[in-house]
């Protein structure tokens, strides 16, 4: 049964993709129409240019079929501000009684299809409205894949090169260039709101603003507020009207972040803006239209969230047209050193410090650290380092103590056990000797007491295993315990 409900459900979110406006004074002719397309599209229809006029302030169409010679009125109106306000919208026009001279007119204002009445073959009405639809598509497929072709994703955002990063990129050059939904997924910290940004960078939107929101820092009332707008006296603060962030990134890209921590009862509200783009502030009378693109993310299980009854199924669907899981960095650790480069520049710039450097096995500690906050923690880390470091290069004790007090501990056991015993030894001297100098700061003297050898004997492993002690002085114009 569940199955069953889950395949109506499916087959209603599939009807509302493709939404049919019909125009026509007769209703024998609409109740025709309507008949014949209502299995697989879901169909408005309009006896008159006002009530059509009201379809498409309240809901987004795909197509619409109109009847040129109205009682009173003439359809190529209606088809005139369909190409001015609403030109996503792709016209059928129908008439029994237009001249040639209107038809002409009504393919020249933009009617991809006219249909003769009276309809004889009724099979006539599926193929022009399907036919239509596949243009729609192959327009926008040519979008993007002209938009893969001629660049690559321009952006001044670092995200990394590793392999799991590069597969996403490679996925996200796919749908930039469309309009389609987007539900991006993965652990706090790992940069959501980054690839966010990007797909909005890479769209035809990236004129209009990118407007990001976190629905988790929110009470569910503010949350309304800011999204929707609100009129004057909606409530004890608003002293004033205020648009949302809906109209705010009309044209542009809305990144609902944290899309999970809202109530099932606004989550009601935003399923309705997504399915027909028309929206009400808080205190209105009156809705309201936008053209916003909708990205959203989250950092849980939303499948389990939708079997435990915590999150709308029918809104999950709907976001979840295209999904793009972040994987974490413990997982990418290539990309480690892409994000400790580039921080490392920005906070020197930030507070003014000389260029630092980081020695060898400082890097190991942080190459080899889990990093649970993922890229957010690193980055913290990063500028934690630069804040406290005394000279030009970062030590241990500069570092969080979560990082340099677990360093010893993140030694990687797997690449050991697939070295022979002669490479083992090599690679676990070479990063014990890195350890030691990096937490004595290059004080050799000091290194070789707690690893209870002589100075000398310290001094030679070093150099047999390419280790270079300078680099990890604290001051290199100060004594540091008696290099040899």
């Amino acid at each position: 049964m569940e199955s069953n409900d889950q395949c109506c459900l499916w087959s209603e979110i599939m009807k509302e993709l493709h939404r049919i406006l019909v125009v026509d004074d007769s209703y024998e002719t609409l109740e025709l129409i309507s008949s014949q397309l209502e299995a697989e599209y879901n169909v408005s229809m309009a006896t008159d240019l006002e009530m059509a006029r009201n379809y498409l302030k309240s809901k987004r169409y795909h197509v619409a079929l109109i009847d040129l010679v109205l009682k009173g009125e003439s359809g190529l109106d209606l088809i005139s501000e369909i190409k001015e306000h609403y030109p996503y919208i792709s016209v059928i026009a129908i008439s029994g009684q237009a001249s040639i001279e209107m038809v002409v007119k009504a393919m020249k204002q933009g009617a991809s299809e006219f249909i003769v009445k009276p309809i004889l073959d009724l099979d006539l009405i599926n193929i022009a409205v399907e036919k239509t639809l596949q243009s729609q598509w192959l327009l926008a497929e040519n979008r993007r894949l002209s938009a893969i072709i001629e660049k690559d994703l321009e952006t001044n955002l670092v995200i990394g090169n590793s392999v799991a990063i590069q597969n996403l990129i490679n996925k996200l050059k796919k749908i930039a260039a469309l309009d389609a939904l987007c539900l991006i997924t993965g652990e706090t910290g790992v940069g959501k709101s980054v690839f966010a940004e990007m797909i909005h960078q890479n769209s035809p939107r990236k004129r209009e603003k990118f407007v990001s929101v976190n629905c988790g820092s929110l009470t569910e009332t503010l949350l309304e507020s800011l999204l929707f707008g609100h009129k004057r006296g909606a409530f004890t603060d608003a002293v004033r009207d205020k648009i949302g962030y809906f109209l705010e990134a009309n044209g542009g890209t809305l990144f609902l972040d944290e899309i999970t921590e809202t109530s099932l009862a606004f989550q009601v509200k935003l399923l309705k803006v997504l399915e027909s783009g028309v929206f009400r502030a808080v205190g209105s009378d009156s809705d309201l239209s936008t053209d916003t693109r909708v990205i959203a993310a989250t950092n849980k299980d939303v499948e389990e969230m939708v079997a435990a009854g915590t999150f709308r199924e029918d809104l999950y669907y709907r976001l979840n047209v295209i999904n793009l899981h972040v994987p974490p960095l413990r997982e990418r650790r290539d990309d480690i050193r892409v994000f400790i480069s580039t921080f490392l520049k920005e906070f020197c710039a930030k507070y003014q410090k000389p260029e630092l450097t980081i020695p060898p096995g400082v890097m190991s500690m942080l190459l080899n650290y889990e990093w649970k906050g993922n890229v957010r923690e690193l980055r913290n880390a990063i500028e934690h380092a630069v804040i406290l470091a005394d000279s030009k290069v970062i030590q241990p004790e500069d570092l969080p103590e979560a990082v340099h007090s677990d360093s010893m501990d993140q030694t990687e056991y797997t690449d050991f056990c697939e070295l022979d015993w002669v490479k083992a030894r090599e690679r676990f001297s070479r990063q014990y000797l890195q350890n030691l100098l990096a937490k004595t700061g290059g004080n050799i003297a000091r290194a070789a007491s707690i690893a209870q050898i002589s100075r000398e004997s310290f001094y030679n492993n070093c150099k047999n295993l390419g280790i270079d002690w300078n680099a990890y002085r604290r001051d290199k114009n100060i004594e540091t315990g008696g290099e040899i």
